[in-house]
């Protein structure tokens, strides 16, 4: 179980794409976006709290021992190689020029995220939920949904507890040690 406190935060990571590029516009790419994230779970053994994906940027909510330095650079660099290899062999060319830069020390012709992801440490069980609130309600502000519970993209369902059958990214809220007993309740859009 992860207890939230200041010796073990919760990482709240905000990942955005390369010059804002609307990547995330089928849901093809966001399935794709989801099987990386599970990989990345799985590889670096975190868990994975809240998300949400929205046109040009990811939300998360992270539990992890590792630095937050490195769940970052699991998380960009899985999601990064497999969504780059689909766009080549689905033939996007258009998509890969605009995410095309000069090439580096590493020799990388494409950029999927920009290379400086935001993460911040939350440490309270009121900041998680302040978080979770904001992620959840991200498509209701951007004005893709009315109600965030009709996002697919996000884990607002398995916090409100009606999952679907075939959600995309199962997340880890099970795994949370609450310090009072029960999980608060999320904001209603």
């Amino acid at each position: 179980m992860f207890r939230i406190s200041k010796d073990s935060p919760v990482y709240y990571l905000t990942s955005v794409t390369n010059g804002r590029l609307s990547v995330f516009r089928t849901s093809r790419l966001k399935e794709l976006l989801c099987e990386a994230l599970d990989e990345a779970r799985t590889s670096a053994r975190f868990l994975i709290f809240a998300y949400v994906i929205m046109p040009d940027h990811l939300h998360a909510l992270v539990g992890s021992p590792r630095k937050p330095s490195e769940v970052a650079r699991y998380i960009n660099g899985i999601s990064s190689r497999r969504l780059i290899n689909y766009l080549k062999e689905a033939g996007y060319e258009s998509s890969l020029q605009k995410l095309r830069h000069a090439t580096g020390s590493r020799s990388h012709r494409y950029s999927l995220w920009d290379h400086h992801p935001n993460i911040k440490l939350v440490t309270t069980e009121n900041g998680l939920m302040e978080k979770a609130n904001y992620i959840h309600l991200n498509p209701v502000r951007a004005g893709l949904v009315d109600d965030a519970v009709d996002y697919r993209w996000s884990s607002i369902r398995s916090w409100r507890r009606c999952p679907l059958e075939d959600e995309p990214l199962k997340v880890d809220i099970d795994q949370l040690a609450w310090h009072r007993s029960g999980r608060r309740s999320l904001a209603k859009s």
